[in-house]
């Protein structure tokens, strides 16, 4: 079975940083991309940061400049390095494990997600 755990949410200061992980553990053989979504109430779940095989990686316009996606592939684990966080990014973050593939299944997992605070 696919767990997908984030970590690294607080509450931090206007302009300040953050670093959430995400952690897949389970029988894994490979992983296709990961992802970073975030999600406030009365919205949807809506894409932050990307990175597909090869570290091709996508940004939401919001968030260009300001954020870093990286991964370690030896660790199945995904990181988003949050710089200069503003006001509007407050939101609980998702990781979301695309097309895990194990001994018994080939699928998308999320994560239960991680929430951000930022202070003014």
């Amino acid at each position: 079975q696919v767990q997908v755990v984030e970590s690294g949410g607080g509450l931090v200061q206007d302009g300040g940083s953050l670093r959430l992980s995400c952690v897949v553990s389970g029988s894994i053989f490979s992983i296709a991309a990961m992802g970073w979504y975030r999600q406030t109430p009365g919205n949807e779940r809506e894409l932050v940061a990307r990175i597909a095989r090869r570290d091709r990686t996508d940004y939401a316009d919001s968030v260009k400049g300001r954020f870093t996606i990286s991964r370690d592939n030896a660790k199945n684990t995904a990181y988003l390095q949050m710089n200069r966080l503003k006001p509007a990014d407050p939101a609980v973050y998702f990781c979301l494990a695309e097309r895990v593939a194990t001994p018994d299944s080939f699928k998308d997992s999320w994560g239960q997600g991680t929430p951000v605070t930022v202070s003014s």
